[in-house]
């Protein structure tokens, strides 16, 4: 099994882990249910797996004595989740290294608990070949973080005019089952009816970034009377609905899957709605930014607020929201968009669009989501995990934290709250909007294939380096 189906990177040289007194968030599954009403448990990692579980207090530690020497992690409190699954990163690596690398994004989303993570495809080169996916899938499995697995390119250079090499792509040894022009909307529709009908040849899926760019052109923040205020070009909600709404019908057409990529309007949550009401095999994520900041923090002018599609108004915020606890939203994803620092440091107009967003999303998540009541930590769960998992088809993803299982995991802590700072972020750049901020909660350990690539909140180089190398010496 490869490292594209999420195969365990097992073998004798895994450590053997032994989490006490956890809480699964699977067991949480009512909105506002305090975190200890749930029964703790114990969890034996051994040979990259969930080898065995029973109530807090069953399982003692192996000694050497024993024929064995586990690492023990005392988990009184936290919430243990399966690994989180990012449908929605920019890598930056090949082209862009200044910004972010495969290593040092991976190494940002073990920091926030992804085991897994969605690498968008507007690299340089970029990746509309199986040559460049399979560069992206193979940096994936030498930085052993998390499993990276690349998104295609819909169109050649995103360039919008003819389909790249879709087939190829999903025969590669990427095996690439999710395909998106990110950052730029496939604006023809007979392009996208033509990509939307191949996906359907292999079940894969296309990921819409829904932007009218003829209503977008030049525009800079959300449109309306905070835009005309600021003397700043308004980006209309119309421009993202009205793609949604054309490409609902086309995958309707053609019975192809869809996924809208970062709703950001309460009118996109409505076509949505429509959509999936009338059938349509339509999926649809939002960033936590959209759930929590709104188009008042333009006022700063600060670059680290821009981002596509624009901060909105705070009705939308609320409608996005409602969106995911009544279901019509169905995951959660970062659109993690690192920067260099002269990208954002510089007036706005000329200022780069995007956040990074793989540290903070889970706190993000627990504040917007949780404390609001619009999650339950069983939801958040299949917001994070388990549904982006289910629709960028990672097979071998845990379906749960039970015996048997490839061990992907993560314990929160969801206890009191901390200042975001510059030592959280884990990547290569910092154009995070949440610094200085206090926000509830953290990521205290991170395992992926049974190595801990977090521990006590700080990347482990060496857990790191040892899954690479399993991975690579197994796949010779």
């Amino acid at each position: 099994m490869s490292a594209a189906n999420g195969g365990a990177a097992g073998g004798a040289a895994n450590p053997d882990i032994l989490i006490r007194g956890a809480r699964l968030a699977a067991d949480l599954t009512a909105r506002g249910q305090d975190p200890g009403a749930a029964a703790a448990v114990d969890l034996r990692i051994s040979n990259g797996r969930i080898a065995e579980r029973g109530p807090a207090g069953s399982l003692a530690p192996r000694t050497a004595s024993d024929g064995g020497d586990e690492r023990v992690v005392e988990a009184d409190g936290l919430i243990a989740l399966t690994g989180l699954v990012d449908l929605h990163t920019h890598l930056r690596e090949p082209g862009f290294e200044q910004s972010e690398t495969v290593l040092t994004g991976t190494r940002a989303a073990a920091a926030g608990g992804f085991t897994s993570v969605f690498a968008m495809a507007n690299t340089l080169p970029v990746a509309d070949t199986a040559g460049v996916v399979e560069q992206i899938q193979a940096l994936g499995d030498a930085a052993g973080y998390a499993t990276v697995r690349p998104i295609g390119a819909v169109t050649e250079d995103l360039a919008g005019e003819r389909l790249s090499e879709i087939g190829a792509m999903a025969q590669s040894r990427a095996a690439v089952r999710v395909f998106s022009d990110d950052g730029r909307c496939v604006h023809d529709p007979l392009l996208m009816r033509r990509a939307l009908e191949y996906v359907t040849t292999f079940d894969g899926v296309i990921a819409q970034h829904a932007q009218d760019p003829r209503l977008t052109e030049g525009a800079q923040m959300n449109e309306g009377a905070l835009s005309s205020e600021l003397g700043l070009k308004g980006w209309p909600a119309v421009a993202e609905e009205s793609i949604i709404a054309r490409d609902a019908l086309l995958a309707e057409h053609v019975g192809a899957r869809l996924h809208i990529c970062h709703l950001s309007t309460a009118g996109s949550v409505e076509v949505v709605r429509w959509a999936k009401a009338r059938g349509v095999r339509i999926t649809a994520e939002v960033t936590p930014h959209h759930l929590l900041l709104t188009e008042e923090l333009v006022r700063s002018y600060d670059p680290r607020y821009k981002v596509n599609p624009p901060l909105r108004r705070d009705e939308d915020v609320r409608a996005l929201r409602r969106a995911v606890a009544d279901g019509v939203i169905d995951i959660v994803a970062t659109d993690h968009a690192p920067h260099p620092a002269e990208s954002k440091e510089c007036e706005w107009d000329a200022a780069a669009f995007g956040m990074v967003g793989l540290e903070s999303a889970l706190p993000i998540v627990a504040l917007a989501l949780v404390s609001e009541g619009h999650a339950s930590w069983a939801e958040v769960e299949r917001l994070l995990s388990q549904t982006p998992a289910e629709i960028g088809g990672l097979d071998g993803h845990p379906s749960a934290l039970e015996e048997g299982q490839i061990a992907d995991l993560v314990l929160f802590d969801p206890r009191g709250s901390s200042v975001f700072d510059l030592a959280r972020l884990r990547g290569r750049s910092t154009n995070s909007p949440y610094l200085g901020m206090e926000l509830p909660g953290r990521v205290r350990t991170t395992i992926r294939h049974g190595y801990l690539t977090v521990d006590e909140a700080v990347p482990v180089e060496a857990a790191r380096a040892a899954a690479a190398a399993r991975l690579l010496e197994r796949e010779r």
